[in-house]
Parts: C-alpha cells; structure tokens; sequence
C-alpha cells in the first residue's frame, strides 16, 4: 500500500485513487493539463509517488470535482492556493459562480419534477375517467413545457 521513509508517507497512483476517489486515469488527466502540478517519480519505478500534501490537494479537487466545478475554474481555484498570496476575492468569486451554477440546476432539477409529477397526475386522471381534471393537467403541463424548455 504506502511505504515510509522518515516518517513520511507516500501513496502510489492506486492509493491515491483510492483515497480521493479519483480514478488513476482522471490524476493522470488533470497532471497533463496542469490541475496538478507533476507528481514525483519514483527512482527505480519511475510511478507516480504522492505524498500527504498532494493526497490532501487531491481530496480537495475531488470535491470540487464533484461539485460540477469547470476544468478551467478548478485550475485557477488550485492555482491560487500555491500563491504565497491567496487572492481570496477570486476564490469567493470562483466558489459563488459555482453557487450560481449548482443553484440554476437545481431550479431546472425541481421544474423537471414538476413536469414529471404533473404527467403522472394526468394519466391518473385518464385512468380514472375524470376528463375536466384531465384537460386541466394537459393545460398546466404546455405551460410547464414552455419553461421547461427554456431552462
């Protein structure tokens, strides 16, 4: 698993992987496009060898990651926590464009649902004879759909 030396832990890809839920193949990716800075090789292996700073950074890119956060974003989030002085305006603004994001699609999530909720009511209805009730649905339903499809 992890070896030592001084004390000093160090993961492999796999490890780190597994740590942060990452898979291999996304820490190889975002090395190559520069989220991460290159990790250290190992001397006669030559893989990858993390060590807890990079694991910790990792954890915190998987939650961004998991956010939905842009490739982009993610790079300058990270980025600036290496400066010696964090720009703390940019991050907020990074962190509240990601808000904006998450909350736009939870309004499309929810209007989604309302759409889906509204359908099952209608083919209730139709089961259950109940017409007027019916075409009311089906009113409420187009004009969901027109919202629908702008969001």
């Amino acid at each position: 698993m992890s070896t030592q030396s001084h004390a000093t832990h160090t993961y492999s890809i796999r490890d780190a992987s597994r740590l942060t839920g990452l898979p291999s193949s996304t820490l190889r990716y975002y090395e190559s496009i520069g989220i991460v800075n290159p990790v250290q090789r190992g001397e006669t292996s030559k893989h990858r060898v993390y060590n807890q700073a990079e694991v910790d950074m990792l954890d915190t890119i998987s939650c961004l990651n998991a956010t939905g956060m842009k490739l982009e974003d993610m790079k300058t989030y990270i980025a600036n926590l290496s400066d010696k002085q964090i720009d703390t305006y940019e991050q907020v603004a990074l962190l509240k464009a990601q808000e904006k994001r998450l909350n736009e699609e939870e309004r499309h999530i929810k209007v989604q649902q309302e759409y889906v909720a509204l359908k099952i009511d209608y083919w209730k209805a139709r089961e259950s004879g109940n017409e007027e009730r019916t075409n009311e649905i089906a009113a409420q339903a187009r004009a969901l759909a027109k919202e629908l499809k702008k969001v």
